[in-house]
Formats: C-alpha cells, structure tokens, sequence
C-alpha cells in the first residue's frame, strides 16, 4: 500500500493519524521518518487518540521510550512510542530489547527510525514526513 496526503495544520495532521490508526492492528510497527518539526510526535498524538489512548501522548525526552495503554476494536493494546532523538548508538537500542517491542502484540511507533532502519521488521508502515512550509507537511506512507 502507498497512500499520500498533505496536511496544512497540526490538527489535520492528527486527524491524519487517527484515521490511519483504524488500519492498524496488534503486532504494527510503525517507522516515521522525517526531520525536526516535520511533525512526527503529532502524528503519532493522532494514533495514539485513534487508538483509545486517553494520557497525554508527548516525545519521551530522557527516556526512550513511552508505553500508554490503548484500545484495538474494545480489546486491550499497547502502545509503545520510541523516540529515538537522543539515541547514541545503536548498543544503547539493543540493551532496550527492541525485539521484545517490534513482535510482541502491542503497537509500535517510531521516531527517527532511520537511526535503526538495519533493525526494523521487513513487514513495518514507513511514513516520510517533510516540510513544505510553516503548516504545511507532505506524508507518504507505505506498508511493507
């Protein structure tokens, strides 16, 4: 699958991700991509709300990881958010036990995946986020 969408505010970008969150299922990963202030973290706010998440979903500065519990059609998930902002090196991502995250049931989703692409599942969503102005994104995304 490969969709694209412009988005020409936060709130339609996080609109954005509640809809694309209704394509997810318990066991997705998913890897964004993009520069800082593409708007990953709101993206990612959007599946998160799309998702029964009802805590605030912010980046996890010092840490690395966020889990916030969530809904998949009135079952229970969860939902893990890396950030991977601050990330080393990629010993620091391997004590984490990221296989533990990317094949367990929950929903993964990923901030700066590129730092770890040699590490993501062949079978992920990849989504571009890129600048076009100051409200304005361009998402691409793909499922592999």
């Amino acid at each position: 699958m490969h969709m694209e969408k412009k988005t020409y505010s936060p709130e339609k970008t996080k609109e954005f991700g509640k809809s694309l969150s209704q394509q997810l299922k318990p066991g997705s990963v998913v890897a964004l991509i993009g520069s800082l202030g593409s708007g990953k973290t709101v993206l990612i706010q959007g599946i998160c709300s799309g998702l029964g998440v009802e805590k605030a979903v912010t980046s996890p500065s010092f840490v690395i990881i966020n889990e916030y519990p969530g809904r998949w059609h009135n079952s229970p998930v969860w939902i893990y958010h890396f950030d991977l902002y601050r990330l080393e090196n990629v010993d620091e991502f391997i004590k984490l036990g990221y296989e533990e995250y990317f094949y367990g049931r929950g929903i993964t989703l990923i901030e700066w995946a590129e730092k770890v692409k040699p590490f993501l599942p062949k079978k992920r969503w990849e989504i571009n986020l890129k600048i076009l102005s100051e409200n304005e994104r361009e998402i691409r995304v793909e499922q592999f």
